[in-house]
């Protein structure tokens, strides 16, 4: 209580009310922008991505099934498969690394890398060394657009592993940064915002032996289905018409 006309400095600070320096650097074009990339089920403020227990009340993400993943093992495979994802011209992208758990241990990943397809996935295993040739072709090519989250590490891996830069990558981190988003989106969440679904993500799958000679079946499924949601939302952004470069 206050006597005397005494006043008493208030205990908290308001927030500031306008635009963020990151909304002012990125701002959402149109009400059909946030419409689509901050869709019901979610009222979430401006540049928030739907959390963890969001996307876990939407329906599940329609992945591949097993049978439509395939791991190349031969020439005549490595050569097929490379055909597939040239001919397609798009494909999610994305690479596992066998992880480390010493400290100051370095990885020598990364061991898979794969390529979605609008109905497929490869898993190219770099064990196999007759593969290389073929998976640095895909990697170099200007002709095939890249679609992931988050590669900047595995930009890093690939050119200490590989000896080159992968080209025509499209990290769709910097696509919802440009529509207002902060920090890292990451492939759950834009499932959730785009296509309205769930997209849980395994940590014993995350962080199991990617350097097998034998991946599991959950391995592979984990592997190429990170790849093809980065496609399917890149697909559906690019159909509304709503991609920025």
């Amino acid at each position: 209580m206050v006597f005397h006309g005494q006043c008493t400095k208030p205990r908290f600070r308001l927030k500031r009310e306008g635009p963020s320096k990151t909304d002012r650097k990125y701002p959402l074009r149109s009400a059909a922008d946030r419409e689509l990339l901050f869709p019901m089920p979610f009222t979430r403020p401006r540049g928030l991505a739907p959390t963890k227990a969001e996307t876990a009340l939407l329906p599940p993400f329609t992945g591949l099934a097993l049978e439509r993943i395939f791991v190349p093992e031969t020439l005549s495979d490595f050569a097929a498969a490379a055909a597939e994802i040239f001919t397609a011209a798009v494909a999610g992208f994305d690479t596992e690394s066998k992880p480390t758990f010493t400290s100051g241990e370095k990885s020598d990943g990364p061991h898979v890398v794969q390529f979605a397809l609008p109905a497929k996935a490869f898993i190219f295993q770099l064990h196999r060394r007759e593969c290389l040739p073929f998976v640095i072709d895909l990697l170099q090519s200007e002709k095939v657009q890249k679609i992931g989250f988050g590669l900047k590490s595995d930009h890093t891996q690939i050119l200490a592993k590989l000896g080159i830069r992968p080209q025509a990558v499209l990290d769709l981190n910097t696509t919802f940064r440009k529509a207002g988003y902060r920090g890292q989106m990451g492939v759950r969440a834009a499932v959730g915002a785009v296509l309205k679904q769930g997209f849980p993500k395994s940590k014993s799958a995350t962080t199991s032996n990617w350097a097998l000679p034998h991946l599991t079946s959950k391995q592979l499924l984990y592997a190429a289905n990170d790849a093809y949601a980065a496609l399917k939302v890149y697909e559906a952004l690019a159909a509304s018409g709503r991609m920025t470069s």
